[in-house]
């Protein structure tokens, strides 16, 4: 996924929540913006949650490869045997 469209998503979904929360259920604005900026939050940090997982499978997968593998794949020119 890339940022852009997961920002252009993560406002879309804060702007959705926002009217919720201020059309049904407080009908306040204050209150609505609080839970439009809890909504970025939950989400920006589901975002960097997944990214460091997908760092730290890649991360795992590299050490668990053994060096005769290793070696293998840097001498062939066209990729991993």
């Amino acid at each position: 996924m890339y940022f852009p469209q997961f920002l252009v998503g993560m406002f879309a979904t804060s702007f959705i929540g926002a009217i919720w929360a201020d059309d049904i259920e407080t009908g306040s604005v204050w209150t609505a913006l609080g839970w439009a900026i809890l909504a970025l939050v939950i989400l920006q940090s589901g975002y960097i949650g997944l990214v460091i997982s997908l760092i730290y499978k890649r991360a795992s997968k590299g050490a668990e490869a053994s060096p005769a593998s290793a070696a293998a794949n840097d001498l062939n020119p066209t990729g991993p045997v």
